[in-house]
């Protein structure tokens, strides 16, 4: 009887055996299963997730509707030493992510000579971006060097001409008056930027694709406003940038009444006034009420990626639009309610409480097209009632260089730029005074430590 139990026994516990033998196994091979899975997926679908404030690591919209709009493969090939292919994966990675016509290459200069000679490498480090037979070097391993070869191969290079020879601001001016920067960012996007002087020409010259009067404070003749105006008419593409005549101290800004004759006859009035913000929100940015602040945009492609976000425009006058005989006009961004406008302009003592005050909201920006006749060549122009904006001192302010450079691309239809660019990186350093450094040093170095201490013990009394 007793064998007949340590028998019983035996083969239960051998039954139990196998069967927890059997369940590890199937775990095992379930677990291995997965692991095999996950492999495979990270290898078939490369995904990354961006966690930083301002998606640094993720590259802008206008680069992916760039490479969205690829209708044939496209090749990066990165020249360097085998050793440096590493640091280049992380920005290259991106771009093959984002659609399966872009391949990477990654060429050893130094075993591959003969290819580096070919492509007239001058330095290693560098990409170059192959669409068809239209190879381009990329200007940095950055977003912007390489997303700019991309529209150089797409787009050819385009010529933005800025008029000069009125008092406007200049190109190469560094100070807060200047353009220099909005110069660069508009070369990120492949314009070529040159001065022109229409004062000597009877047309815009031939090879301007878009045409740019940025803040004149003397008078354009009437043969620059005829040129302009031609040009126009003719299918082509203007940003006119006109500031409020102020007259006072060492201000003397010019009405400029022959290209405000010309707005009107396309449907565009430049009031003879001032905006002033009375929205106590610009005191948060440090600006005072002579910059209107801006968030009420309309429906237009220019604007339509601005929505949430703020743009300054310094010392504007406000327009009235309506669609001409020839031309469909649209207002593109107001002020808030809570602004007014002043036609006094031979002073800088403004009464916010005198009754003579226009009260907003106002707009400060429009946009149109004229009808050439021609379905596939209109002309279009976009006004804005300050200069300002795009100057050194505020074009990095919130969106304003967005819309700068949206402007400019809807002006040469390139709307498949129009996008919010690469943000730069943001200074997240804490900034702690006394009192809180040793608030943190007290609690790493004493209170933490305690409570884990404290707990330890607990635990080891409680089981004994």
């Amino acid at each position: 009887m007793a064998d007949q139990e340590t028998i019983s026994r035996k083969s239960t516990i051998a039954a139990r055996q196998a069967r927890f033998g059997a369940t590890a196994s199937l775990y095992t091979i379930v677990v291995i299963a997965v692991l095999v899975l996950v492999n495979w997926l990270g290898q078939r679908y490369n995904k990354t997730i961006d966690t930083t404030s301002n998606k640094r690591f993720t590259l802008s919209q206008e680069t992916e509707k760039i490479i969205s709009g690829l209708k044939e493969p496209a090749t990066i090939a990165y020249f360097d030493k085998a050793s440096g292919f590493e640091q280049a994966r992380g920005i290259l990675d991106r771009y093959k992510n984002l659609s399966p016509k872009i391949k990477i290459q990654y060429i050893d200069y130094q075993k591959q000579p003969t290819m580096a000679k070919a492509y007239g490498l001058r330095f290693p480090g560098t990409a170059y971006v192959e669409i068809g037979s239209r190879r381009e070097e990329a200007k940095s391993l950055t977003e912007e060097g390489i997303t700019g070869a991309f529209l150089k191969d797409l787009k050819g290079v385009r010529k933005v001409c800025v008029v000069s020879g009125s008092q406007e601001h200049a190109l190469d001016q560094t100070d807060g008056n200047g353009l220099s920067k909005f110069k660069t960012l508009l070369e990120r996007d492949n314009y070529q930027i040159q001065p022109v002087t229409l004062i000597d020409k009877t047309a815009v010259p031939n090879d301007c694709n878009v045409v740019i009067v940025a803040g004149p404070q003397a008078d354009y003749t009437a043969n620059e406003v005829t040129a302009l105006k031609n040009y126009v008419e003719g299918g082509g593409r203007v940003m006119l940038l006109l500031d409020p005549p102020l007259d006072f101290g060492r201000e003397h800004i010019s009405d400029n009444p022959g290209l405000s004759k010309l707005l009107a006859d396309w449907g565009v009035t430049t009031e003879k006034d001032l905006v002033l913000e009375q929205n106590p929100m610009g005191q948060l940015f440090g600006f005072g009420p002579e910059i209107p602040l801006v968030s009420s945009y309309e429906s237009h492609p220019i604007v339509n990626d601005l929505k949430n976000t703020f743009t300054g425009f310094p010392v504007a006058r406000s327009l009235e639009v309506k669609n001409g005989d020839k031309t469909t006009v649209s207002k593109l961004f107001s002020t808030s309610d809570h602004a007014i406008a002043t036609t006094k302009l031979n002073t800088n003592e403004v009464n916010p409480a005198d009754p003579s005050n226009k009260k907003g909201p106002f707009v400060l920006g429009a946009a149109g097209t004229y009808n050439t006749g021609k379905p596939n060549n209109p002309g279009r122009f976009v006004v804005v009632g300050s200069s300002g904006f795009v100057t050194n001192g505020m074009i990095g302010f919130q969106g304003n260089r967005d819309l700068a450079v949206n402007a400019v691309n809807w002006l040469s239809s390139d709307e498949d730029l129009i996008s919010i660019r690469p943000k730069e990186a943001e200074d997240r350093r804490l900034n702690a005074n006394q009192r809180q450094m040793n608030v943190f040093a007290y609690t790493d170095l004493l209170a933490i430590p305690l409570i884990v201490i404290v707990a330890g013990v607990s635990i080891f009394l409680k089981r004994r």
